[in-house]
């Protein structure tokens, strides 16, 4: 039961058994195929999308048991010099927050984070000018030491590009994940998402940082344009690619974007997408983002297969959030409380510390080698 289907036996096999054979195999850890991708992102029957969630749960189950991480989130600077067509934040934005947070804010928005319970620090920047556009690389660098020198649990960058000679001073800081979500890997619709952006560089990134020990986290939107086979192609990308933790989010259309009338995707896109991806990426992590439906929409994501939830922002501290900046922000709804109470009506609980440092220390062991394969 364990191998591939033959064109033959799926065009006798009525759809029904199809499910059960790609689900089973899934279930066995047997890695299932771009036709089978393709076939499970395009379920529409309830019954069907049940079974699915089902099976993504019991996969995250067995390897992660209950466990649920948290990632507090500090995107410290709004400012950035690129035009990507779905970003609120692209640079030739009128209709944009900007701000700037200083040392002193962001070691203290950390350290708050830490007490309320986030296993992770996930440091969030545009490709501010001030940064990227100088090369004041120190200005990066000390933030990062200040937070390290505050708080005693893993951190995340998400700083856009780097040249590669920076990760290891991110390394040597403390950085333990670098985040930089290609959005897509069709090259033609990245260039439209992300005009004058070097697609090789971006995707370069995570590799010259797996090269220095870091683990990578890579996404993609849904609904941007792309095809079945697009998100077939890019889950297919961040298996090889080597991610420790992926993601996909649902495009949400951004006032004063290119693409602020470009319809967006039902909820149930991403949702679904999440569960296939917990079917191929079965010891991942999958992150349920508060950034798309807020707090209301996270039991739907954790039920899908995800095992993380991001963008956990304390209240009233004037900071951003990225898909829908203000959305449940300063209400107390994206914080610890909030999701605690989700998770113990599912049954599921936030992991304790010492599981996810392991989680990262077993995972950053020979990732240089890894890194390695891809040069």
């Amino acid at each position: 039961m364990g191998r591939g289907l033959t064109y033959r036996e799926m065009w006798t096999m009525d759809e029904s058994e199809r499910l059960d054979h790609i689900l089973d195999r899934a279930l066995q850890g047997v890695k299932i195929g771009p036709d089978d991708i393709k076939y499970l992102l395009a379920l529409k029957d309830e019954d069907d999308l049940r079974k699915l969630f089902e099976t993504a749960r019991e996969i995250k189950k067995r390897n992660f048991g209950r466990d649920v991480f948290l990632y507090g989130f500090i995107y410290f600077t709004t400012y950035c010099r690129n035009n990507c067509t779905f970003c609120f934040y692209r640079n030739s934005n009128a209709a944009t927050v900007r701000y700037r947070k200083s040392m002193e804010e962001v070691v203290q928005l950390a350290t708050a984070l830490v007490d309320s319970g986030v296993h992770l620090v996930d440091l969030t920047l545009g490709e501010d000018p001030l940064i990227h556009g100088n090369g004041d690389w120190n200005r990066l660098l000390d933030i990062i030491s200040a937070v390290r020198g505050a708080v005693d649990v893993p951190i995340m960058v998400s700083p856009g590009v780097l040249p590669r000679k920076l990760f290891r001073h991110l390394r040597e800081r403390g950085v333990n994940w670098y985040a930089c979500y290609q959005e897509t890997h069709n090259r033609a619709l990245f260039s439209k998402l992300r005009p004058n952006q070097d697609y090789d560089v971006r995707l370069n990134t995570k590799r010259w940082a797996m090269n220095e020990g870091l683990l990578i986290e890579e996404g993609i939107m849904v609904g941007v344009g792309e095809t079945l086979d697009d998100r077939v192609n890019s889950i297919q990308i961040m298996d090889r690619l080597g991610a420790q933790q992926v993601r996909a989010m649902g495009f949400v259309p951004q006032k004063g974007t290119p693409m602020e009338g470009h319809s967006p995707p039902s909820n149930m896109e991403e949702i679904v997408t999440i569960a296939v991806m917990r079917l191929v990426h079965q010891d991942k992590l999958i992150p349920a983002s508060l950034d798309v439906e807020g707090l209301k929409g996270l039991r739907a994501r954790l039920e899908a297969g995800a095992n993380v939830v991001t963008s956990i922002i304390p209240p009233m501290t004037g900071l951003a959030g990225v898909a829908q900046h203000e959305l449940d922000v300063n209400t107390g709804k994206r914080s610890v409380e909030g999701i605690v109470e989700v998770l113990d009506e599912m049954g599921e609980r936030v992991a304790s510390h010492s599981t996810y440092q392991r989680f990262v220390d077993s995972r950053s062991r020979g990732l240089k080698a890894v890194g390695e394969m891809f040069r």
